[in-house]
């Protein structure tokens, strides 16, 4: 080096002293320690300090400090967990849930002086700017660990990469700006209390954040049981937690064993343990477990239940004003989540699915269980486990569902619409006694002869609807419905009107499962929409309720991370005429006895439902209800219902020629309500009211002495589909069957 550029270079350092001499006065008068605050400059000697001290504003800044990110824990309806969800997986604890040994391992590797300076460490600092100087660069920090708290704190509530960039960059305006915090935070807090949020925010390597999560996740034990070496181990994490991860590798589990040697020597040296104590801690094994973080829906014992919530919470406008408002309240909320699902029940109709169908089958059953009077979802259910490995046949959606809850498509509903025609038929003053003559075959009189609720003329002449080996003559609401007669529903929908029959389905919450809109064609009696579970049993609920649908409810409260409860209360509204909810009852009770369900056979108490057989056996159904609990039950191959019919299949070890909805939904339905029942004292139904609907009820009928070899829901309708007349989903506009 020449002699002028070794005075320039000696000149800059002299200054460079100065301004340090000076920063540490203005430290000294402020009643703080001044933060490393040396920064290299761009270009000139490469380095120097950015601003006269005497420049520098120190007065404290107050930090805003959002809650970080903690676990929200989902519980069913007993209050046992049953699921987490979390943007970070943390778990705020106390200073005294946290070990001694960890508190001073933690404060020896990082701040040994913590207790002893103000926001800032003088002689960390000046160490700091020494190494700095000499390097040329910034090869040496000096924070504290209130610096660390507050940086970290910065960084987790960046909302954006642009402002989690912010947080770290290596700049004089950010470390100025973390220096004032800092200060604040140090006037605001104790020392325990600091210490406390640092190792409740800071993030230690294998996805777990904060110590608690970590100790369980390390070790497998909380944080008030770390021993010396674990202690240690994770004190020596947090300085370079992606480099350490010993969830990575074999390497990274090295550098964390040889981080873990480091902290020990240092508490040694510190006078923290004694030398034999560290001897001993180094010849410890690393000891990681790699705990498996609990929480979301695949280690979920309810995983089609979680997905459900998850969803729920995700999409409704009760729990945020926007997604992201909503997301971060599920993810970082640390919440508490009571739900309405109940593990007796759940687990009834886990067993009665079981029984029926296997998890290796490729046609899959679904069933939701609701409580009528409050929508409450009791249970949700599936043949296949959730998860996304084909080679184990798992489900990777929501298969009792809608698609706003993590469903699909669904399966078309078949004849459970009926019921839909049976009550706008009862309500616009049809007595059960009241009959039509229906043909072998239907077809419309004209175009005219229906019409959607746009007014649009939909009926077509040229198709005709027909019973297998035909079953027609004089059926009256009560034997059509028994015996699911095609043509006589085609006749009464015509009758009371498409339009109305599509709007008492929407009254009872009927949606199609896909989230588009109802495809309203004069067979839509027949089932012709694909729907979910949950929204077939939501239907029949209200009926069990006598008319007063609740929309479905899966959340009845929500503890915040301050200990606020939020309890949320059933959506319900009178959807129908309670008598007519009872005549309707009434006559599907009969199903049981009369009907379809007759080889199948009731539960021991009042129950009504009716079942449900897709054109060419693509799917079937069985939907039905108590005054306490309604179900429904659907089955059906999801690779394609159309294009794998349930005809000449082996599900659950048995063969079937085809399946209808008496051959395995109705019975999965039966068991289920046998054991989800069996502690709950049974509710009878209203009694019909004679006056306005004819007969004395069903009760009071004796059976027909000879049964209609046409009354079983296995008497499937052939169709003849004309061109033109394209369905949604898999099916067609005349895809619906008994």
């Amino acid at each position: 080096m020449d002699e002028g550029k070794e005075e320039a270079v000696l000149r800059d350092r002299s200054g460079a002293g100065a301004k340090i001499g000076r920063l540490v006065a203005i430290g000294a008068a402020a009643g703080v320690l001044v933060a490393g605050i040396a920064l290299p400059t761009v270009g000139g000697a490469g380095f120097g300090l950015v601003s006269a001290a005497n420049e520098i504003d120190l007065k404290p800044e107050d930090l805003p400090e959002p809650p970080p990110a903690e676990v929200s824990i989902v519980q069913d309806a007993k209050g046992k967990e049953i699921a987490r969800f979390y943007e970070q997986y943390r778990q705020v604890v106390g200073l005294d849930a946290i070990a001694p040994i960890m508190r001073t391992a933690i404060v020896s590797i990082e701040d040994y002086r913590f207790y002893e300076h103000g926001a800032i460490d003088l002689e960390g600092t000046l160490r700091a700017l020494a190494t700095n100087l000499r390097s040329g660069g910034v090869s040496q920090g000096g924070s504290s660990i209130t610096q660390q708290y507050v940086k970290q704190v910065l960084l987790n509530s960046a909302s954006t990469q642009e402002e989690k960039n912010q947080a770290v960059e290596a700049s004089y305006a950010r470390k100025l700006k973390e220096l004032r915090y800092a200060m604040g935070v140090e006037q605001k807090y104790t020392k325990d209390e600091i210490l406390a949020k640092y190792l409740n925010i800071a993030y230690f390597g294998a996805g777990a954040y904060g110590v608690e999560a970590a100790a369980k996740r390390f070790f497998g034990v909380s944080a008030n049981d770390l021993t010396l070496p674990q202690a240690a181990t994770l004190a020596g994490a947090v300085q370079s937690p992606y480099a350490t991860d010993p969830n990575l590798g074999r390497k990274q589990r090295e550098r964390l064993l040889n981080r873990r040697n480091v902290v020990l020597g240092r508490m040694a040296e510190l006078g923290k343990i004694t030398a034999a104590e560290a001897a001993q801690a180094k010849g410890a094994k690393l000891g990681y477990k790699g705990t498996k973080l609990p929480g979301g829906c695949e280690t979920s014992k309810y995983p089609y239940f979680c997905i459900y919530v998850r969803n729920e919470i995700l999409n409704n406008l009760d729990f945020g004003a926007t997604t992201k408002a909503r997301g971060q309240f599920l993810n970082r909320g640390g919440l508490t989540i009571k739900t309405t699902i109940d593990p007796s029940m759940q687990a009834a109709a886990d067993k009665a699915i079981k029984k029926w169908v296997s998890p290796s089958d490729n046609p899959v059953a679904a069933e939701a269980l609701v409580q009528p009077g409050t929508g409450a979802i009791k249970a949700m259910a599936a043949s296949r486990e959730y998860g996304r490995s084909r080679a184990r046949n798992e489900m990777s959606y929501n298969l009792v569902a809608d698609a706003a809850h993590g469903g699909g498509v669904g399966f078309q509903a078949g004849s459970t619409f009926k019921t839909f025609t049976l009550l706008t038929a009862l309500s616009e003053g049809y007595k059960i006694d009241d009959g039509i003559s229906a043909g072998a075959g239907f077809r419309a009189s004209g175009y005219s002869a229906f019409k959607d609720c746009k007014g649009q003329n939909i009926g077509d002449p040229s198709h005709t609807v027909t019973n297998d080996e035909g079953s027609p003559g004089w059926k009256t609401l009560q034997t059509g419905t028994w015996q699911s007669v095609n043509t006589f529903f085609m006749e009464l929908e015509q009758r009371v009107g498409l339009c109305d029959v599509v709007k008492t389905a929407q009254s009872l919450g009927v949606h199609r499962s896909d989230g588009g809109k109802l495809q309203q064609y004069e067979t839509f009696t027949l089932g012709i929409n694909e729907m979910d579970p949950v929204t077939v049993a939501t239907a029949y609920a209200a009926i069990g309720a006598r008319g007063q649908y609740c929309a479905p409810m899966a959340i009845s409260q929500i503890t915040d991370r301050d200990g606020k409860i939020t309890t949320y209360k059933p959506k319900c509204k009178q959807a129908l005429d309670p008598e007519v909810a009872d005549a309707a009852a009434d006559v599907l009770s009969g199903v049981f006895t009369k009907g379809t369900m007759r080889s199948v056979g009731g539960i021991g108490r009042d129950a009504a439902g009716k079942t449900g057989t897709t054109d060419a056996y693509a799917s079937a159904w069985f939907a039905g209800f108590t005054p306490d609990l309604a179900g429904a039950v659907s089955i059906g191959d999801p690779r394609g219902s159309q294009q794998h019919k349930l005809i000449g299949v082996t599900i659950g070890g048995r063969y079937y020629g085809s399946v209808f909805g008496a051959s395995i939904p109705g019975p999965i339905w039966k068991d289920t309500m046998l054991a989800a029942l069996k502690n709950v004292d049974p509710t009878p139904f209203t009694a019909i009211n004679a006056d306005r609907f004819g007969g004395c009820g069903q009760s009071c009928r004796p059976a027909p002495s000879t049964p209609d070899p046409n009354a079983g829901d296995g008497d499937p309708n052939v169709f003849t589909i004309p061109n033109g007349r394209d369905g949604t989903g898999g099916g067609d506009p005349f895809a619906g069957t008994p």
